[in-house]
């Protein structure tokens, strides 16, 4: 049954799923700081720590940028194929 006509429907996600796609741009940006920690002690002999921050934040923000791409990439997906059933 259609929603009566003066209802605007909304083309956001869910919460849920905004929820998730924040989740996984947190856990990714963690990942990528973890890799690029890791990246600069396997290189790095002695006191190393400030290359090892950089390599964490760059590694972090490398990262939470890729997954964020993909997460809006998907949930506009979501809006449209959720606009192409309601149809």
């Amino acid at each position: 049954m259609p929603p009566p006509p003066d209802v605007r429907r909304s083309a956001l996600p869910s919460v849920r799923a905004r929820a998730l796609a924040f989740a996984a741009i947190a856990i990714g940006g963690g990942c990528g700081g973890l890799i690029g920690w890791a990246f600069v002690n396997l290189q790095c002999s002695g006191a190393c720590e400030v290359p090892k921050a950089i390599g964490a934040v760059s590694g972090s923000l490398i990262a939470s940028v890729g997954v964020a791409v993909i997460a809006v990439l998907g949930l506009r997906a979501m809006g449209e194929w959720k606009r192409l059933q309601d149809q």
